[in-house]
């Protein structure tokens, strides 16, 4: 019996008696984030910042309130956090700024492991800046990132390190503390994607070092926006592209246009909803179902599951094939006996060669987040296990 066992009464769109295991591409919203979103929207307070009026200050004490919670969940200084519509976004947003201080000859370290909002803008940043992107191996056998394939990229005309927190795709979770000490002592400053990260794992970014991390509040139980945080002395430094009138200093120079205030409330209630829980708690449910779910793939017969074999430094998430089916005949499939997953390769488009999968078809992705129980694992295995058997 894990502590989380009842708290389904919390998501109210979990309807229709469907397990729900497409969460790493984004969850249900708790009833907390939702209200806090409904009661915003009612309460006259939509406005903008900076005003003579109380809508207009309940504006700017919102922002402050949610830096201040989102600094809590993260362990970061809450002057550090801009918010917008997605991470994509915000990462499009840094990168241009970050490739005007680029030039032929300066080096970025991406990895085969990220999420394309990792990579992509870091590419394009290359092109406009003539820098250069070095990539990062997947391990072909073990399905990790490695530390020293990625210390082992980093050299005196490295600029920056981009690297995920947690696989999107298979779950694994590199050692980025250690890869951000090894960037920082060349003087690299490091991007950590936190997006599967901060739902299963309590974050220090402190502790990690990072100069930058991202995070989404749709991927934990709030609305859809993304969050990023930026060193403040860093963020005041950047030569960032923003129209004339937002402010010199701060996350407002990084913010195009005024903020979903509605968002921002719900992304307070998300993360107060995880802060009340506890992460230790969200952990040991995780961990729990996500050790029946891995065993019992790998037990059955024409299945290849896909990433690390163990649930060591893994968050739970993993990717399968059935034999003789293709992932979209698998997914359609287990929706019929309302099982929600994805297929394909969930943006990991890096790691699919690595991977052994299909550029595009990839693979069925399954994710256990904390609405998941026992009796939706055994939904799962009961459908897979039909499939197989044909």
């Amino acid at each position: 019996m894990t502590a989380l066992t009842d708290i389904r009464y919390r998501f109210p769109g979990l309807l229709g008696g469907w397990s729900r295991f497409d969460g790493p591409a984004g969850t249900q919203a708790v009833d907390a984030s939702i209200d806090a979103v409904a009661d915003w929207q009612r309460s006259g307070n939509s406005a903008n910042s900076h005003g003579a009026f109380p809508a207009a200050q309940a504006c700017d004490a919102l922002t402050e309130c949610v830096s201040a919670t989102m600094g809590e969940l993260l362990g970061a200084d809450p002057a550090g956090f801009a918010f917008g519509p997605s991470t994509t976004a915000n990462m499009m947003a840094l990168t241009r700024a970050i490739a005007a201080e680029l030039g032929p000859g300066d080096e970025i370290v991406c990895t085969e492991l990220d999420h394309d909002s990792n990579i992509s803008p870091w590419l394009l940043a290359a092109r406009d800046s003539g820098a250069t992107v070095r990539m990062a191996r997947l391990d072909r056998q073990s399905h990790r990132l490695n530390t020293d394939a990625v210390i082992d990229l980093i050299g005196p005309a490295t600029r920056w390190l981009a690297v995920t927190g947690a696989s999107n795709a298979i779950g694994a979770i590199p050692d980025a503390a250690a890869i951000s000490r090894a960037a920082h002592a060349i003087g690299a400053r490091v991007v950590v994607d936190g997006v599967h990260l901060t739902p299963h794992r309590q974050i220090d970014v402190e502790a990690i070092g990072c100069d930058v991390f991202t995070t989404s509040s749709y991927k934990w139980y709030g609305p859809h926006a993304g969050i990023m945080w930026v060193e403040p002395d860093l963020l005041d430094s950047l030569a960032a592209y923003k129209v004339r009138p937002a402010p010199d200093r701060g996350p407002g120079r990084l913010q195009y246009g005024t903020p979903s205030w509605e968002a921002m409330a719900g992304i307070d209630a998300a993360a107060r909803f995880l802060l009340d829980t506890t992460m230790a708690a969200v952990i040991e449910h995780e961990e729990s179902v996500f050790e029946r779910l891995l065993t019992g793939l790998h037990d059955l017969s024409g299945v290849r599951v896909v990433g690390p074999a163990d649930l060591a430094n893994r968050a739970p998430t993993t990717m399968f094939l059935v034999e003789g089916h293709s992932p979209l005949q698998v997914a359609s499939k287990l929706a019929e006996a309302k099982v929600a997953v994805w297929d394909g390769h969930n943006y990991a488009i890096e790691a699919m060669g690595p991977l052994g999968l299909d550029a595009e078809d990839g693979a069925v992705r399954v994710g256990v987040c904390v609405y998941i129980g026992l009796g939706d694992v055994e939904r799962l295995l009961e459908a897979v296990s039909t499939l197989g058997s044909r």
